[in-house]
This record gives structure tokens, sequence and C-alpha cells, in this order.
């Protein structure tokens, strides 16, 4: 039995959301616009083995990067806001913006919280021209911008490989300010009409898909350039490299790729509601009655999606931007504001808190259907 291969696209879009945490952590408090921001580990920079998840262009103007350690970072960035990972709030946020892009009617693919593909045309017909494709771009980043309040940049291409690396593009003029030459609307289009002119004496590197090793490894061999690696024989990359990594290098320079999409439904293993207050909570009783309507809230959401409850996790941050997540597996799994609510009253009532609140946040882990987490078992009787 064989597999249909994935539908092949006349266009790809490839939209990519701008520093997606530190944005996420901007829209839940507006104040942290003018602040420099990183997000990673558990929001404490001198902890050990915690590395950036995302840094804010401010941040990455004092040098700090994803994959940094955070003690690192800190060095680079004492001043800066440190915020923890909260990864239910970004599923749920990228969730959103993924049901904008789905709402054009074409197929997307999901590549992780901030990242999609979008398919555009069949590959067979003759599709929207080059202009056309880039108005329709500029159409999806201004819904994703009016829906979920984030910026993104789009790369249109032929391939996801060409997409990409368009994208980068499209992302240089943006950090720079400077858009009036070729991404005015933070969409850059790149193809056979310029591939060469934008891509010829640039290291073999900015190729996506050439990680260091192989550039090393082409550099090695005195070829250091895309231009170089387009002059470099079909047969030579063979032997260097083998038949299946040869031949690509071989596409791959010419700006060729994969033009599918292949399309996989996504299902959010947990949600989360949070509340940045305009007054800071002070006294124990605000805290459990607002920590209570977070939880009815979010628990109609999952009763609407006819999941089960299998792990409830409270985060509370303090005017001083301390912010902490306590989480406890339930022993069976529930839809029932009777146990869900009591339980993330225990929670608040874990932490240790002697400065007011500025913000409250409710996660609920969720069953997948027809699998049981490890240690929970399933009610009888959800309702």
């Amino acid at each position: 039995m064989t597999t249909a291969e994935p539908p092949r696209y006349r266009w790809l879009l490839h939209v990519d959301l701008d520093q997606f945490q530190v944005a996420v952590e901007r829209l839940r408090s507006p104040e942290l616009a003018s602040e420099t921001v990183i997000v990673g580990g558990n929001g404490d920079p001198t902890e050990a083995r915690k590395v950036v998840t995302c840094a804010s262009y401010e941040a990455r103007g004092l040098g700090v990067r994803a994959g940094m350690p955070l003690r690192s970072a800190h060095r680079k960035a004492p001043d800066a806001v440190y915020l923890p990972v909260d990864a239910p709030a970004y599923d749920a946020v990228s969730a959103e913006v993924m049901d904008v892009l789905r709402a054009f009617g074409h197929p997307v693919e999901v590549w992780g919280w901030d990242e999609a593909f979008l398919g555009v045309g069949p590959v067979a017909e003759p599709g929207l021209a080059a202009d056309e494709i880039q108005r329709f771009a500029i159409e999806v980043r201004t819904a994703v911008l009016a829906r979920c309040g984030l910026e993104c940049c789009i790369g249109i291409s032929d391939n996801k490989q060409r997409a990409k690396m368009a994208t980068g593009f499209a992302k240089a003029v943006s950090k720079t300010g400077d858009r009036s030459e070729v991404a005015p609307d933070r969409v850059f289009l790149l193809d056979d009409g310029n591939w060469l002119a934008l891509m010829a004496e640039r290291d073999t590197r900015e190729l996506w898909s050439v990680g260091p090793k192989t550039a090393q490894k082409l550099a090695a061999h005195g070829i250091g350039t895309v231009a170089e690696l387009i002059g470099t024989p079909r047969d030579r990359l063979i032997s260097i490299f083998g038949p299946h990594q040869g031949n690509w290098l071989y596409v791959l320079c010419r700006g060729g790729g994969d033009p599918s999409i292949a399309v996989q439904p996504w299902v959010a293993k947990s949600h989360s509601k949070s509340r940045t207050f305009a007054r800071d909570l002070t006294g124990p009783d605000e805290l459990v009655h607002e920590a209570g309507e977070l939880a009815r809230e979010l628990l109609e959401q999952v009763v609407a999606e006819k999941r089960e409850v299998f792990r409830v996790a409270v985060t509370v941050r303090t005017t001083t931007f301390y912010t902490r997540t306590k989480s406890h597996k339930l022993r069976a799994a529930t839809v029932s504001a009777g146990d869900l609510v009591p339980e993330v009253e225990a929670l608040l009532a874990k932490f240790e808190l002697d400065r007011p609140v500025r913000l409250l946040g409710v996660r609920f882990d969720l069953l997948d259907d027809g699998v049981v987490a490890s240690g929970v078992e399933r009610s009888a009787d959800p309702s």
C-alpha cells in the first residue's frame, strides 16, 4: 500500500511571527512594550542550565540571542525584564493565529508556535501572478495583526526552502527600519527572477537547511559561496556528500526545494487563561475569587471541546515581576468545577506572597482522545 504524496502548490507563503513569545507577553502586559524583555526558563536569570527562548529586539541589540544561557544574557542585559516560558499561553495564541491563516481557505502546515506555510494554487495550474500573491500576503499579515495583535513577516516563493529564505529578507529589512527598497510591507518574494542577484555572493550557510558542518565541509573543498556551489558539478557533490545530500545541494543552490504542504490536525495539549489586573490584588479573598473566575471561564472551553483535565497549574506574577507556577496532577481526570476550583485554590495557597499580585493565570492540561496520562484515572462520569 502506497501513501499518497502531499499536494504541491504554485506558491508557498512562509509566515513568521515577530519575537513571538515576547509579543505574547506584551499583549498580556502592555506596559512591557517599552521594556527590554527576555523569555527563558522560569524567569530567573541566575539559574544554571537555562537558556533564552526569545529576546526582544532591544535585547538582541545588546547581544542577547535565543539559545544563549540565561546567565550570559543577564551579563549583557542586567536591567531587562526576565519572564518564564509559559507554553500553554503560547499554545493558545499560536492556535488563534493558525485559525486566522486557515480562514483564508488555503492549506496550512504548522511549524511550531510561530511559523507556518500556506500553499496557494495547485502547481499544475497558472494561479496568481507575482503581484497578486504579494497583495494576498499583505492581506494575511494584516488579518493576523487585526485579529491577534501580532506582527509577522511573510516570505513568498515556489517552495518551502526559498520561501523561508525570503522571510529572512523581509525580516532583515524590517529590523533596520529601511523598508523602502524591497519590503515595504514586511513581505518579500524570492524566485528565479532575483535569486542569483540576491544569493550568488552569499555564504552557503545562508541556504536554508545547510548547517555549519555542511558549510565547513564545502569550504574545505573550496566552495564558499552559493555561486561557487552552483558552479560545482553534480558528480563532485555526490562524491563528497553521497547521492542523497549531493543531489539535494545541487538542487537547493539553484533555488529548488519542496513545493508541498502536509496538513495535519492540531490538538491543544492544554488551555490556559491569564489576567493582568488594572489594580494590583493584595488580599487573599481577592486572589481566590479571581482565580476561581479564571478556572470557571477556562472550564467552559474545555467542556465545549469534550476534553478532560488531568493536571491543574496556577501562575502568579507580583508587582516586582516575580513569576512562579505551581501545578498538581489529579488522581482522576475531570470536568467538574466542584473538583477543579478547589484544586486551583489549593495551589494558590501554596504561594508565599509578600508583594501585591499583578497577574494570575490558570492552566488545565488535557487528556488526548483515548489516551490517559500516566498515573491518572479517567473518570467514569466526566460531567
